[in-house]
């Protein structure tokens, strides 16, 4: 069996620990590892880079372009999971249940970027109905959602769990309050909008999973679900038609990569709203999801 080299560039971070604890197990992989103290040598990093067939990014933006820019082997195919080249149309985006032609894109590609958290939410909602033009492209639309504090990074982590922390890390905490969210124009661009969606993010005080909802008023709700049937019929994102539950916990897929699509509501008010993880389909699964169909897996 052929092993594909793969090198990932930041494995010290949230993204990059889970993406290697996804892969080490696997038996067609070889992962190309760089010793910590070296770990931001570009030079070293470099060597890597340019050894592997596959790279993924797990960087803050300017290192993940950094890490592009030095790529010298034609061969290399990276797996982006910053936020640089989302809205790059030089890069495929890293979302498949979205259409065939997403899909079969990845396949081929030499360059993927994988999508953000809240906005594989918001884009897994929006950009069905805006294709099928349910949803004009200058409608004004607000999106809130609430997150784990898990995908907030290492630091943010061990202060969450820092038995000393500051009270109100207790509660949500709303934030992005100057609306500038860094996957505002990751939602705008790829669900093909004319205006910038209104954005409500929340952090709370639990590990993993999301919740992103986006209200609607007028909109016919038998449409909408006819089109999230139409669009979720394979892949990791089920569209769910019956849910009877007083309430919806946004931790309830945490650990898992698949994404659950709801329309709730009534031909007045429709609340549409996708369920995964942060680090799953949000993040780490997301790439790897990327990776197998770009080896032929799926």
């Amino acid at each position: 069996m052929k092993k594909h080299k793969v090198f990932i560039d930041g494995e010290t971070g949230t993204v990059g620990l889970q993406i290697h604890s996804r892969l080490k197990s696997r038996n067609d992989i070889e992962i190309l590892t760089i010793p910590r103290e070296l770990s931001e040598n570009l030079d070293q990093r470099k060597k890597l880079i340019n050894q592997a067939e596959f790279v993924f990014l797990c960087l803050p933006d300017e290192i993940a372009k950094q890490s592009v820019s030095v790529i010298e082997n034609p061969d290399v195919r990276v797996i982006d999971a910053s936020t640089a080249h989302r809205t790059n149309p030089e890069w495929d985006y890293g979302f498949p249940e979205l259409s065939k032609e997403h899909k079969e894109k990845i396949r081929t590609s030499k360059r993927v970027a994988v999508p953000g958290c809240y906005a594989s939410g918001f884009i897994a909602l929006i950009y069905p109905l805006v294709k099928a033009s349910i949803i004009p492209k200058d409608h004004p639309i607000s999106c809130f959602g609430i997150s784990g504090y898990s995908g907030a990074g290492k630091a943010f982590i061990a202060e969450y769990e820092n038995s000393k922390r500051h009270p109100d890390l207790k509660s949500g905490r709303f934030y992005a309050l100057s609306q500038s969210h860094k996957h505002q124009p990751e939602m705008q661009v790829v669900c093909g909008l004319e205006r910038t969606p209104m954005f409500n993010p929340i952090i709370d005080d639990y590990y993993g999973g999301m919740i992103v909802s986006v209200p609607l008023q007028g909109f016919s709700k038998a449409e909408i679900e006819t089109a999230y049937k139409n669009n979720y019929k394979t892949g990791n994102v089920k569209y769910i038609e019956s849910y009877d539950e007083p309430f919806l916990a946004a931790n309830a897929l945490s650990g898992s990569d698949e994404m659950e699509i709801y329309a709730f509501g009534n031909d007045e008010r429709v609340l549409l709203t996708a369920r995964f993880d942060n680090l799953g389909k949000g993040a780490s699964g997301a790439a790897v999801q990327c990776f197998d169909i770009m080896v032929g897996e799926k």
